[in-house]
């Protein structure tokens, strides 16, 4: 029964699919291999657009609205940015981390000639080159597993990250984040024949998967811990990059995945035989982020976004996951920026 499911599975996925369960598997270690280092700078399938519960992932008490504690816009330079533009020749480009193996965000459609890297969040990285190095293809763009993101920020291996990299209180100690530039929300993604009806009760007994150093991964931990979920969740099952876990789903080795609901509902996408289960039980938001000095950088990146946001986001999102998610874009849409960093 389970061989079956695995083969009407990837039957169902085409040929994106296919080439996302051959990333996970073939590629994983590639992508766990250290990066090359750089110049250092530093209840649905998805289609019906889920409703964002409130709530906030378990973080510090004395830490509230980290999506706010970012830097003012500014269009001025600064020692990052022009270290960014001394780069001489092959190498004057912005060096960014991403995935590519996340459906419709960061992923190589092999049906393209050239199979480049393409999504919501490549537009973005796009975008940022073109305002400072003035050519929206001046970028050097190096895959990354979910839990290297900081410290490729941290040892300067990467200029940024654009790669659905939530804000939140523990991260924004350790890295930089912009303004948000997306809102979505924690949820479950399970077969349709399983009896998991959300993130409740029903996961009584069940093996979940999640990406290391992942929100879900500290939401899981703290909420087990608290009660929230039953004691008998087994969330034992973590892996370095997130697509890992649908892969797991699918060869039967756990009962659910727990992730962003924006990638979720990709996944679901790619796999007719896995649904979104309940709706989303926390509230979040992407951020670019950037090494805690690089102050000029991100201030300039949330100039950009001040701009992207009245011209180019909602392109973005017609065009990548409006499918996916909702053709109305209202409930992914970031909320106003706030700025309270002040240096």
């Amino acid at each position: 029964m389970r061989a079956r499911r695995v083969r009407d599975g990837l039957r169902g996925w085409g040929g994106v699919g296919a080439m996302a369960v051959f990333c996970a598997l073939a590629l994983t270690c590639v992508l766990l291999l250290p990066l090359t280092t750089g110049p250092r700078g530093d209840g649905s399938t998805g289609l019906a657009g889920p409703r964002i519960a409130e709530g906030t992932p378990a973080a510090d008490s004395d830490c509230t609205d980290p999506e706010k504690q970012t830097l003012p816009p500014s269009n001025a330079d600064g020692k990052t940015i022009d270290a960014i533009k001394a780069r001489k020749g092959e190498k004057r480009k912005l060096i960014v981390g991403v995935d590519q193996n996340s459906y419709r965000w960061g992923y190589r459609d092999p049906n393209n000639a050239g199979a480049e890297l393409e999504g919501f969040d490549i537009d973005l990285v796009h975008r940022i080159a073109q305002d400072i190095l003035g050519d929206p293809k001046a970028v050097q763009f190096k895959a990354i597993p979910t839990n290297q993101r900081i410290p490729a920020l941290q040892d300067g291996q990467v200029d940024m990250v654009v790669r659905t990299m939530t804000i939140n209180c523990d991260r924004i100690k350790q890295v930089a984040f912009s303004a948000p530039y997306f809102k979505t929300g924690q949820q479950v993604l399970a077969p349709k024949s399983s009896t998991i009806k959300g993130y409740d009760g029903t996961l009584a007994g069940k093996k979940i998967c999640t990406a290391a150093s992942s929100t879900a991964l500290l939401r899981l931990t703290a909420d087990k811990a608290s009660g929230r979920i039953p004691k008998s969740v087994d969330i034992g099952t973590v892996v370095p990059s997130q697509l890992d876990c649908l892969v797991r789903l699918q060869l039967g080795e756990v009962d659910a995945v727990v992730t962003d609901g924006a990638l979720a509902a990709s996944q679901a996408a790619q796999d007719p035989t896995v649904e979104l289960k309940g709706d989303p039980f926390t509230t979040e938001y992407y951020g670019v982020a950037m090494n805690l000095t690089a102050s000029d950088l991100v201030s300039r990146v949330n100039q950009i976004l001040v701009e992207y946001r009245a011209n180019g986001w909602q392109a973005s999102y017609d065009k990548w996951l409006s499918a996916t998610l909702d053709r109305d874009a209202g409930l992914s849409k970031p909320p106003a920026p706030v700025y309270l960093r002040t240096s």
